[in-house]
């Protein structure tokens, strides 16, 4: 059985600072300074890009001038998937752990981080499940959380950003991940009422302890 991973809650963190951090962590594991860590985020308005193709640059709908008036950035991201919005109300969530030895499978890797929040989902009633050849959590048509992951030599980085209490207006900037039949949910659009965001925070690393330890 792995250890429990450690948890650093960062807070409302720029982008940018949070992938320089994620590059220093995957190289301190790779090292074996350090053992897994899941980072826990909240980052300000921005749309990261993927690697594929035009990484989604094709999938933004607003206007450049509306992106500014909203103090929207963008930003390349170096991960999987296509295009995705993180903004304040969101947790993303950064795992950076050694899938080896007994865990080197790319597919069971996604699907256990869409467990791990399938269980969140469930601790507040909400059936959340995944649909057939898409990635992420859904509630019905629905897509309640996005994962986008890179790995490399075994060493995991990006991965989940999970709807609390999201703005989902900001979601209409994009074609969100490049589904246009597809809309976006939170947690408390389920619920209709607020969460208190630590409660959250540690249901997510609780599951995550759960699903990979």
């Amino acid at each position: 059985m792995r250890s429990r991973p450690e948890v650093r809650r960062l807070g409302r963190m720029p982008y940018a600072e949070a992938l320089v951090l994620q590059r220093e962590l995957v190289e301190e594991r790779r090292a074996g300074r350090i053992g897994d860590v899941l980072l826990l985020v909240e980052h300000p308005h921005v749309l990261t890009l993927g690697v594929r193709g035009d990484g989604g640059r094709s999938h933004i709908i607003a206007p450049a001038e509306q992106l500014t008036a909203l103090d929207v950035a963008v930003h390349e991201a170096g991960r999987g998937g296509d295009i995705t919005y993180h903004g304040p109300g969101q947790l993303v969530g950064y795992p950076i752990i050694d899938l080896k030895p007994d865990r080197c499978d790319v597919h069971r890797y996604v699907r256990d981080l869409e467990e791990v929040l399938i269980r969140v989902a469930a601790d507040h009633g909400i059936r959340a499940d995944r649909l057939s050849g898409l990635t992420g959590v859904w509630v019905g048509g629905e897509k309640l959380a996005a994962i986008g992951v890179r790995i490399a030599r075994w060493i995991t980085s990006h991965g989940f950003a999970l709807n609390v209490s999201t703005d989902l207006d900001f979601f209409k900037l994009i074609v969100p991940c490049g589904i246009s039949d597809r809309g976006v949910t939170s947690l408390t659009a389920q619920l209709g009422r607020p969460l208190d965001w630590k409660v959250v925070e540690d249901q997510v690393a609780s599951h995550f302890a759960e699903v990979f330890a």
